[in-house]
């Protein structure tokens, strides 16, 4: 199973999210947000359902009313902080007698027993298919009763829910597409707390980009735990299409067709999409790449191991060899694509062939960028029950150094191919280490910065790539591109 967008950017970990406050809502909600995209997607469609029953968030955790945190299974980090941070809100507690406190999202659904009856931490339990029901929840919370619903459901997308846009740079936005998973991949939770995998019906899409356009944003990310396998005949989940009737299956519409249609409805809009899945990539959509200048070069293409014993073990549904395939295929098709992959390290029974294996997988496909991990035994998958996590941690920790430090040789490598070109880059905010400076990134998500000038955020700007290290680019900027 691929493992939900798993790019999980520290920087915005446990912020509490911040929304537009209206006067009438008299309540405060505080709430967090760990783990994944889709999980910071999710506290937004949260806030907007929360919003119509009253509450507008706070960044004090002192003077809430209700105090939710968004979890993520993926990681043993991040469910350390999680039993930290409710550690927390427990103390503030004892002071803010009145307040409320909820554990929403993957975690949810694994812990629900734990949180409720042994530690007796929380008040309300929620998993991701039942936000909706949080306005029922809440009344059962503040009638003096736990109230817990972690039902996975067949049909919940939240396509009919706007969410609100939180802690935004106003420049790019979040559409999820899809929810929940099919692939079982051993290492992976997901299935089992994100439930089954359903896709969201076009029409509601094509209007939520429509208002995110409406509202001055420039660039889209398509989000799915496996966006490849978008497939939607009139709803249901993926699993059943083929019992749908003939009707149903020959207007269905595939990822290919979706991104297509976005792209074309939207020309000055530029799209992004995450996560895809190997095994569910069809050549279709990178020809549908290729067509649209306005549908960014870059995929995450989770490979996990360069081993083809180890991909059998994790039960990814490619081979080695089927990858590298794709990969060739890819390059043909779009040469200046940039490619990223997750990595897991010292997986049960890796031997240092199967290692070796996924150095020679990198040094064939040199990755733009990569995100790795050293494998750690997640309490509900299949690999947790049925497999014995048997590389000793030294031998993980030198395996995962070797795979950080070709990987970084890699991104310099592919940082260097940029130097000389002007390329279009969209700027979504100031430099961290400069405030003179913009940052943006081109088509291929590589980061630039360059001289403010008379820019601003938001443009479309042609920037001329003078120098770079492995991880960002930076240049001068030589005139605004056509796209503006």
């Amino acid at each position: 199973m691929q493992e939900v967008e798993k790019i999980i950017d520290e920087k915005i970990q446990g912020k509490a999210l911040v929304t537009e406050n209206k006067k009438e809502n008299t309540k405060k909600l505080f709430i967090e947000s760990y783990g994944c995209q889709m999980n910071m997607n999710d506290s937004e469609i949260v806030a907007a359902i929360l919003d119509k029953q009253g509450y507008n968030t706070t960044q004090i955790l002192e003077e809430a009313d209700l105090v939710l945190v968004n979890t993520c299974s993926i990681r043993e980090k991040a469910e350390t902080t999680v039993r930290r941070r409710l550690q927390k809100y427990n103390a503030v507690k004892q002071v803010n007698k009145k307040m409320k406190v909820g554990v929403l999202g993957c975690m949810a659904e694994r812990l629900k027993e734990k949180f409720l009856e042994e530690e007796k931490i929380v008040d309300l339990v929620v998993g991701p298919d039942a936000y909706k029901d949080l306005p029922n929840l809440l009344e059962e919370v503040y009638e003096g009763r736990d109230a817990v619903n972690v039902i996975l459901s067949k049909e919940e997308t939240y396509g009919d829910i706007s969410p609100v846009r939180l802690n935004s740079n106003g420049v790019s936005a979040f559409v999820s597409i899809t929810r929940g998973c099919d692939n079982m991949c051993t290492f992976c939770v997901v299935p089992f707390t994100r439930g089954r995998e359903r896709s969201r019906d076009p029409k509601s899409i094509l209007e939520e980009i429509q208002s995110m356009v409406d509202k001055g944003f420039k660039e889209i990310t398509l989000l799915g735990q496996n966006v490849d396998s978008f497939l939607w005949y009139g709803g249901g989940l993926k699993k059943d299409f083929k019992k749908a009737s003939e009707m149903a299956q020959a207007t269905a519409v595939d990822f290919a067709q979706l991104l297509d249609m976005c792209a074309t409805q939207f020309p000055k809009t530029r799209f992004r999409f995450s996560t895809s899945n190997p095994q569910d990539m069809s050549l279709d959509v990178i020809h549908v790449m290729a067509k649209h200048r306005n549908i960014c070069k870059y995929i995450h293409l989770p490979v996990q191991s360069g081993s083809n014993a180890m991909l059998k073990a994790m039960n990814r549904q490619h081979t080695r060899e089927e990858y590298m395939e794709l990969v060739d295929n890819i390059f043909k098709i779009v040469p200046e694509m940039a490619l990223s992959q997750d990595m897991i390290v010292g997986f049960c029974g890796e031997t240092e062939q199967d290692h070796q294996d996924t150095l020679d997988l990198m040094e064939y496909v040199k990755y733009d960028f990569g995100f790795m991990f050293a494998y750690s035994e997640r309490p509900g998958t299949l690999a947790g029950k049925k497999m014995e996590d048997d590389v000793p941690a030294a031998v993980k920790k030198r395996r995962l150094t070797e795979v950080i430090d070709l990987q970084q040789k890699h991104a310099l490598y592919r940082t260097q191919q940029h130097l000389g070109k002007v390329e279009e880059v969209l700027i979504e905010g100031t430099s961290k280490k400069n405030p003179n400076e913009w940052k943006g990134r081109n088509t291929q998500n590589t980061v630039i910065v360059f001289p403010k000038e008379h820019y601003k955020l938001g443009d479309f700007v042609n920037v001329k790539v003078e120098d770079c290290t492995s991880a960002t680019l930076k240049g001068t900027a030589v005139g605004y591109s056509d796209n503006n």
